[in-house]
């Protein structure tokens, strides 16, 4: 897909220079894209619904958790409805202001998830490794310190990111892409982007390597801690929750580290890169609900129990003679 960004300082491509899709396949994107956006929906919401509606779950690491929905829903919802848009208008045409607030939203979810998944790494590691003073270290207030923390973090760092690239004028319009990012938007600027170049380069080396590394060192000290426990269950039950977040990090990790590396290499498929930015939009957001709810013992039997209720509470009535 080509999306014409229509800018002040640029015209924008008529519908016309793009013959664009044939019916059947705009039938079927559009198909796949609401069944894709309704599913990551539906997973989500039940997985906050299930830590919002159960007192029982109102614990440190589920308050933490339930921040990577919300984030989830953010970025799909800012990806699928100008996509599922542009479908039903059959334009390919994006206003400016549009694109940078997709932009922007998508950006967020990416940071956002690494500062969420590394606040959740550093709630297992004070579970497992000081148990004693897990309830002492990590209070409601301790909980809200950290999670405003880290989205605090993922403002700052994306809104200089867009403040940078809002300052310098556009002089193109076209934008092969089927969504917008930073870097799709800065190949609509005709002046030097060495500065936005190098914050991109710095923002993405805090949220990589340093949550990465606080994730790898959490997880280290974690097996360690594992491996010396004299108890079966214990060890058992550390090792399954670790083994679940771990999955999501690394789903989310291979996805992202491969699509901003695509955009080094000017020699790469368009086809590719759009698949591994869309994949990024769509499996996560899709999965991780998925993961937590079939691998956490207290989430999956809470949403069990409401599916009994939802299919077993109505009884047919007697026929009484």
């Amino acid at each position: 897909l080509s999306a014409a960004v229509c800018g002040v300082s640029a015209p924008c491509l008529s519908p016309a220079q793009d013959p664009g899709p044939s019916p059947s396949h705009v039938i079927s994107t559009f198909l796949f894209a609401c069944l894709s956006y309704v599913t990551i929906l539906f997973c989500n919401l039940t997985l906050m619904l299930t830590i919002i509606l159960n007192k029982c779950l109102h614990q440190p690491m589920y308050l933490i958790l339930i921040n990577l929905p919300i984030n989830d829903l953010m970025g799909s919802s800012a990806f699928f409805i100008q996509t599922i848009k542009q479908i039903i208008t059959r334009s390919q045409i994006v206003s400016y202001p549009a694109c940078v607030t997709q932009a922007f939203f998508i950006h967020i979810y990416a940071a956002g998830a690494m500062f969420m998944l590394t606040a959740m790494a550093y709630d297992r590691y004070i579970a497992i490794c000081w148990p004693l003073r897990y309830n002492d270290v990590m209070t409601n207030s301790q909980v809200m310190k950290v999670i405003t923390f880290a989205w605090l973090c993922c403002f700052i760092l994306i809104g200089v990111l867009f403040g940078l690239l809002l300052r310098l004028p556009r002089c193109r319009s076209e934008m092969m892409q089927p969504y917008c990012d930073n870097p799709s938007l800065l190949s609509l600027v005709c002046e030097n982007t060495s500065l936005n170049n190098i914050y991109g380069l710095f923002s993405v080396a805090v949220t990589q390597v340093v949550a990465n590394g606080m994730i790898l060192f959490t997880y280290l000290r974690i097996l360690i801690a594992c491996f010396r426990s004299k108890r079966a269950d214990t060890k058992a039950k550390a090792l399954q929750t670790c083994a679940t977040h771990l999955l999501v990090v690394i789903l989310f990790e291979s996805l992202g580290l491969f699509t901003i590396i695509s955009y080094r290499f000017k020699d790469m498929s368009p086809h590719l890169r759009r698949f591994l930015g869309m994949s990024t939009l769509i499996f996560p957001p899709t999965l991780n609900p998925i993961i937590y709810g079939l691998k956490t013992k207290e989430i999956r039997v809470k949403i069990m129990q409401y599916l009994r209720n939802m299919f077993f509470k109505i009884k047919p009535n007697r026929i009484h003679l």
